[in-house]
């Protein structure tokens, strides 16, 4: 097939500095991703290959460029993310969805989203009472739900921020490791202490937890209780049970707003026992204010690897399930 070749004007050597990265590394991920050649010439990046190629490079070179503009940094992973959507043809419009301030961390960070999978889901907290958020490692689940709560505290739009985890063990049993039961329970509650801490800066953090402002607590000490004026977030959802989750959907009162999250591939219940997340996807999909977003590799804003692992282990699942016989295809529904 006969080759093409196309040309992205960068206007200044700063911007074509800044699109190249360190040691050409953006570059290098483009041409290697889609097969065609570049070369720079002043200000200016000339593309070779295919002309399909070509053109999704050219696309995607617009679109970082586009984020460079909105005062963004690039690196591996907004790269990745952009030739995924040149591909699926919805890269238009990438740049919005990263410049919009979700919240400010006690460091001055500003949090936003990073892909449209995270746009859609902030955009879902905001707008409905109850969002189910599922999807693998990565892809900022708990962080941004938690960078949500903490602006609608600041915000005076909730008394309290309440987070939450069952504490179910993987391989390890709690009655074995040492200490009481706060001291048990802390590991599998200590990434919701890290980000609030980020958010509000340890001082203020360990201010809020005094009066009660914060809470931060194990599934079972949801337990007969209403919660009211809070912005609540029961994390790691998929290792509850039907009656677990029941039980935490209805402890929700007046004025407040709950945030559930979860990856449905990584249930660590025993033998036997059903998720009461994907029960709950499942029978709540119909009820307003009730609103269920399905995250993906694509969404995933740690390194870069993690993407391509996740694609790796979500196509070894599915040639695993293709050579299942019916009957366990069916329980793993279940």
């Amino acid at each position: 097939m006969a080759k093409t070749t196309a040309t992205v004007s960068c206007k200044t050597a700063d911007r074509l500095s800044r699109l190249l990265g360190i040691y050409d590394e953006n570059l290098n991920i483009i041409t290697k991703e889609l097969g065609v050649s570049a070369y720079t010439e002043n200000a200016d990046i000339k593309f070779t290959g295919e002309e399909a190629d070509v053109g999704i490079a050219v696309k995607v070179t617009e679109k970082l460029l586009d984020i460079i503009a909105s005062g963004e940094s690039l690196d591996k992973t907004r790269v990745v993310y952009c030739i995924e959507m040149a591909r699926d043809g919805s890269v238009d419009g990438i740049e919005k969805i990263m410049s919009g301030v979700i919240a400010v961390t006690s460091r001055g960070k500003q949090i936003k989203c990073k892909t449209v999978g995270q746009k859609k889901y902030v955009e879902a907290i905001k707008k409905n009472t109850v969002v189910f958020g599922v999807g693998p490692a990565g892809t900022g689940k708990t962080y941004l739900a938690v960078a949500l709560a903490v602006a609608s505290f600041k915000a005076h739009e909730v008394e309290k921020i309440i987070l939450t985890r069952p504490a179910v063990e993987a391989g390890e049993k709690l009655g074995f490791l040492p200490g009481d039961l706060q001291t048990k329970v802390d590991p599998y509650l200590r990434p919701l202490y890290d980000a609030l801490q980020e958010m509000f800066g340890l001082e203020t953090y360990l201010k809020l937890i005094e009066k009660g402002a914060i809470e931060i607590a194990p599934l079972a000490y949801m337990r007969g209780r209403t919660l009211s004026n809070s912005f609540i977030i029961l994390d790691e959802a998929q290792n509850t049970t039907k009656e677990q989750m029941k039980m935490f959907l209805t402890r929700m009162g007046e004025g407040s707003k709950m945030v559930i999250t979860g990856d449905v591939t990584q249930i660590d219940l025993p033998d036997g026992k059903k998720s009461g997340l994907k029960h709950a996807i499942s029978i709540l999909k119909n009820i307003e204010g009730v609103e269920t977003v399905m995250l993906t590799h694509k969404d995933v804003v740690r390194h870069a690897l993690v993407m391509e692992i996740i694609k790796a282990y979500d196509k070894a699942a599915k040639a695993e399930e293709a050579k299942a016989p019916r009957s366990a295809a069916a329980r793993r529904k279940d």
